[in-house]
């Protein structure tokens, strides 16, 4: 199954990928970060799926989400009839779980439903009982609660049924989750469950103020970006996946069910300028609790509650998508040093003073400690944006996000009256100045580069005019545009850097990534901002064009073999698509980064 033939349903708790063939290949439960129940999509079915479809394949298959939701409908025609599988996460029940109907349009329709329960990741398998209520499979702390009116039996260590259904005959099944030590988890109601997660969704897709020309592009991703919203703590996972492949048959494949600070500020604008400031500022405190503390602490991404330990282990039984191996579960990249993350917490600090129209007391005091911490702290190397794990470098981008650190800082003693040594940041706001200017640009070639003393380009510097450092009409903005357009950009798409080149990899691995598509958009916005409006227009189609046909787009893409890459669906792409939508229908947007003086 391809990467783009799967749909995303969830709760805001967890989530679950459907392929186009009925057949949920992975998800977690009952968190995001918990260990996958079906982990098909990265090994094979003994690793556990749940298929739902016709008995003896189908004609042709067409799918879409109910309005303004996130309930996936998959319409099956056979050459008996036509049946459509409804597939859901139920919003308004306090019971982790999935609910499927299968709904008869035409005909009769012989369907056969396929469980095959597994735990930690495929590892385990579950042992299975039938109760008066359905069955039950146990293993460890965890437990599965099947519920259907269909009868179902074993068939080699999986649960099978076969059954048939008339025009407007329904079959529901439910699976919920629960933990093995506790009493089963209530059954509900399917149809209910169906209905009150269909007006959940509405009422929340109401509330979206954008209605300019990108309005379907816009929601759809929002509704992507709350899907992958953990409600309890306001947290947003970069996806709902881990080690799908960056390149096919590549290393480069890693754990994605976390939150990264750097995607704080554009979370935090999306959410807010499309009338979600509960969502915008929930986030916010989210990102003040998990770097709270020692700021030479700080962490480029944590849990989904703020955990600071999120260890990285390889799962070697697991073959990996389409044989892209080692399988990871955990992020080394947390122990890594990123200057560029306090730059972020302190522009979405900012941010948020901004939407409440107050300064928050406890709040500044985190961020003045981060800009203590940076006054000797800026000039150290680090592993920059894209987590390489090479040698630490003088990464240019990661030098301008310090400059937007004390920027900020200095902005909200002006704006809010906050206290703080204003002339010391001043000072050295000016110095980070001065330094990138001088290290990171190479006059010659009128670009800046990935790190001092560098020739490759960093996409990254296409942010130096979107957080205000220089204006965009710099000239050395442009050439940095120019640049990138010609090194970078080979088929129309934005790579996010020289992944192989006569000095080495940056990031230390084999194998060519495919194009960034966060870093795209990033294209868009420069060319929009310099003024090249038409064809920063022509950039962002480029982008929304490849969506799958329901709207989902990952991390990366291959303009070769026109396949999404990388983990799916990825919130950062999400986030930098409703970006450029209000960029390009907002022009004013780009005076809020004041240039610096």
């Amino acid at each position: 199954m391809l990467i783009e033939d799967y749909a995303l349903i969830g709760d805001m708790r967890a989530a679950a990928l459907v392929g186009r063939d009925g057949s949920i290949d992975w998800c977690c439960l009952p968190r995001f970060d918990s260990s996958a129940v079906f982990a098909c999509l990265l090994g094979d079915q003994g690793n556990g799926y749940w298929k739902i479809a016709p008995a003896d394949g189908s004609i042709s298959t067409e799918r879409h989400y109910r309005d303004d939701t996130l309930i996936l409908e998959t319409v099956f025609e056979t050459d008996a009839g036509r049946a459509k599988v409804t597939d859901l996460m139920p919003t308004t029940d306090d019971v982790t779980s999935i609910v499927r109907i299968v709904k008869g349009l035409e005909g009769e329709v012989e369907m056969r439903m396929d469980l095959c329960m597994r735990f930690d990741y495929g590892a385990t398998i579950p042992w299975v009982e039938r109760h008066t209520t359905g069955l039950i499979a146990v293993a460890g702390p965890d437990s599965l609660h099947l519920r259907s009116p269909i009868r179902s039996h074993g068939e080699n260590l999986h649960t099978v049924a076969e059954f048939s259904v008339r025009e407007g005959e329904r079959a529901p099944f439910t699976l919920a989750w629960g933990p093995s030590f506790e009493p089963e988890p209530r059954a509900i109601d399917p149809i209910w469950a169906m209905r009150t997660t269909e007006e959940w969704w509405q009422r929340w897709s109401a509330k979206c103020g954008y209605e300019d020309e990108y309005g379907e592009v816009v929601r759809s991703s929002l509704l992507v970006l709350k899907a992958l919203t953990y409600e309890p703590t306001g947290a947003v996972v970069a996806a709902p996946t881990t080690s799908l492949p960056e390149a096919i048959g590549g290393e480069r494949n890693w754990d994605y069910r976390y939150c990264w600070v750097r995607d704080a500020v554009l979370t935090i604008d999306s959410l807010m300028e499309s009338g979600y400031r509960e969502e915008a500022l929930a986030f916010r405190d989210w990102m003040f609790r998990a770097v709270a503390g020692d700021p030479s602490q700080v962490s480029v991404l944590y849990g989904i509650a703020g955990e600071r330990q999120v260890p990285e282990r390889t799962l070697d039984y697991l073959s990996g998508y389409e044989g892209s191996t080692p399988v990871r579960v955990g992020n080394a990249a947390a122990d890594q040093f990123q200057l560029d993350v306090f730059g972020e917490v302190m522009d979405a600090g900012f941010r948020g003073r901004e939407i409440a129209g107050f300064l928050e007391p406890r709040g500044w005091q985190t961020q003045k400690a981060i800009v203590s911490f940076l006054v000797d702290s800026w000039k150290e190397p680090d592993e920059g944006i894209w987590e390489v794990r090479g040698p630490r470098r003088h990464f240019t981008h990661s030098k301008v996000m310090t400059w937007v650190a004390f920027d900020r800082a200095v902005r909200t003693v002006e704006r809010f009256g906050a206290e703080g040594p204003v002339d010391l940041w001043r000072e050295i706001r000016q110095e980070i100045h001065d330094d990138v200017c001088e290290k990171g640009y190479d006059a010659k070639r009128n670009t800046f580069t990935q790190y001092y003393g560098s020739t490759e380009l960093d996409a990254a510097t296409l942010m130096i005019p979107a957080v205000g450092f220089l204006p965009p009409d710099d000239a050395r903005v442009i050439g940095t545009i120019d640049a990138i357009q010609e090194e970078l950009v080979p088929d129309g798409y934005v790579r996010r850097y020289t992944t192989a080149s006569s000095a080495g990899s940056v990031d230390g691995l084999k194998g060519v990534e495919g194009a960034f598509l966060p870093c795209t958009c990033w294209l868009a916005d420069a060319l929009a901002f310099c003024g090249r409006r038409e064809e920063a227009k022509e950039v962002f189609e480029r982008v929304v064009s490849i969506a799958n046909d329901v709207g989902l787009i990952s991390e990366e893409y291959d303009p070769q073999t026109g396949r999404l890459l990388g983990n799916f669906p990825q919130a950062f792409t999400h986030l930098a698509v409703i970006n450029t939508a209000y960029n390009l229908t907002h022009p004013d947007r780009a005076s809020r980064r004041a240039p610096a003086a």
